[in-house]
């Protein structure tokens, strides 16, 4: 007898859908993987017809009059949408993305996706010529896309909240301006303070490290971070980044700089991150509505988390530093453990975000948000984007880009037609110090097992209070069943204050 229970033919029926649908997904997403890895530049506009192909079956199997009745007689079957049952939140999950999809009009998908695909090939090389003329049309008809879309959720509070609330769902414009006003005034008085003080000297990091070696300190962290090789790999991208074909394949990137060594260690710690969430997605939610992340915040609450409050702590390079130092005794022989730590903790405003460090971080997140919100209130032109970046970048942090690859062409989200992304980028930073600091008040000895390479105790609370719910809960209602709270920026200006006021002895 089998110790499963039973589920209705209808229940059923939109499981073997959802499953097709993920089937589907990951196919997509191996070509864009493809495409960002491996594909020749010439491959890009038939690459767009193939994903939008795809695209197009997704929709069309998704938004048919049949899968709206099945999901309107589901709601009535199962009646409360909140309980906490995998059948009642699966109902929630598809109602939601039915309501959402329903209202695109296939036409616009396909252009979408199409469109999207040639920008990511311009970008990639307007981003390479300094030369923002070569991506702009193709972010001209991406802006106007992003529009369209907007207008079919009217009436909203915002024009940005159907963009935003595609990533982090329930979330309003509103409510992440509230949680960046009272952010930025504490950032900004933190850099003056800091200001006033003595950098630490980082120059030992601005050296050409060998590439191999640095794949080989990176493949050894992450194996003990707990990313499990059986179920993914490791490769080169434009821009670093994590996918999924399935619960058994999920890949990173990383990329290495000539100047920065710290680079490709740090972002693949943060990409091992958001894929050990992959990972940690349970077996019973492959291929079902369920088996997706909650949001993109609590995602990037995974990356920073792994990178930041662990990779850059004192205990976690009393352990690495000697591997690090053995391997690169010419940059690191007559580096001590205290300044190699308090120089990968510099704070310096800087003109890349992925670059940035925790203190400056949230500053390229306020500033991409300001004119995403413009963009879309049709405030700001795209034509001008190069000149309101470097004038934001003066303002936010002091400094002025001198091209356009380290302003604003250095991110890839907005090829890829991603308006709306970048704020959970600053909320998951909150939300990782939050999980951080629950998870020490229940495990005091954690920063004695990361300063003797353990991190089992790390991924398992993450698995049990994070990774085993998949998508079942949304973004805030998992936070407060986690940590009591809500994402909210006080634990974070907190955790900065005492990590730089050591440092800095401020």
């Amino acid at each position: 007898m089998s110790d499963k229970p039973e589920i209705s033919p209808k229940m059923q029926n939109l499981y073997d859908l959802a499953a097709e649908l993920d089937d589907l997904g990951h196919i997509a997403a191996l070509l864009g993987w493809d495409q960002q890895v491996n594909m020749p530049h010439g491959g890009a506009e038939e690459r767009g017809l193939q994903s939008a192909a795809i695209g197009r079956i997704m929709h069309e199997k998704f938004t048919s009059d049949e899968v709206g009745q099945l999901i309107d007689d589901l709601v009535e079957e199962v009646g409360d949408l909140n309980a906490e049952t995998d059948e009642a939140r699966a109902i929630k999950v598809a109602k939601r993305v039915y309501e959402k999809q329903t209202k695109v009009p296939l036409p616009m998908l396909m252009e979408q996706i199409k469109v999207t695909t040639m920008a990511h090939q311009a970008w990639e090389e307007a981003k390479a010529k300094s030369d923002f003329s070569i991506f702009q049309p193709l972010l001209e008809k991406i802006v106007d896309l992003r529009k369209q879309y907007a207008d079919l959720f009217k009436p909203y509070d915002h024009v940005y909240d159907p963009l935003l609330d595609d990533f982090e769902p329930g979330m309003k414009t509103a409510e992440v301006k509230e949680i960046f006003n009272k952010l930025r005034p504490q950032q900004v008085e933190l850099l003056q303070a800091i200001a006033e003080k003595e950098p630490p000297d980082n120059s030992f990091l601005k050296q050409h490290y060998d590439e191999d070696l640095q794949e080989t300190i990176g493949r050894y962290v992450i194996t003990r971070f707990g990313y499990d090789w059986n179920r993914g790999r490791l490769d080169l991208a434009a821009h670093p980044f994590t996918t999924e074909f399935g619960q058994g394949d999920v890949r990173i990137t990383t990329r290495y700089l000539k100047d920065d060594a710290g680079s490709a260690l740090f972002s693949t710690m943060h990409e091992a991150g958001h894929a050990m969430y992959a990972q940690g997605v349970p077996p019973k939610y492959r291929r079902h509505p369920l088996s997706g992340a909650a949001s993109l915040a609590i995602h990037e609450s995974q990356s920073r988390l792994w990178e930041n409050l662990v990779g850059r702590s004192k205990e976690f390079w009393s352990f690495f530093y000697p591997s690090l130092q053995m391997l690169f005794p010419q940059y690191l022989g007559n580096v001590s453990e205290t300044d190699f730590y308090r120089g990968i903790n510099r704070v310096e405003p800087s003109f890349i975000r992925v670059e940035a460090d925790e203190a400056t971080y949230n500053m390229h997140i306020m500033l991409r948000l300001e004119i995403e919100i413009g963009l879309m209130e049709g405030t700001i032109a795209v034509g001008d984007l190069p000149e309101i970046w470097n004038t934001k970048m003066q303002d936010y942090l002091g400094i002025t880009p001198p091209d356009v690859a380290r302003g604003v062409l250095q991110d890839v989200h907005w090829s890829g037609g991603m308006i709306g992304y970048f704020p959970t980028y600053a909320l998951g930073n909150l939300a990782s110090v939050q999980l951080w600091d629950k998870m020490l008040e229940e495990n005091p000895n954690i920063p004695d097992e990361i300063a003797q390479g353990k991190f089992d105790t790390i991924l398992g609370w993450m698995r049990e209070h994070i990774h085993q719910y998949g998508s079942k809960f949304e973004p805030q209602e998992l936070m407060l069943k986690a940590t009591g709270s809500k994402i909210t920026p006080e634990p974070y200006i907190q955790y900065l204050k005492t990590k730089y006021g050591e440092i800095y002895n401020l």
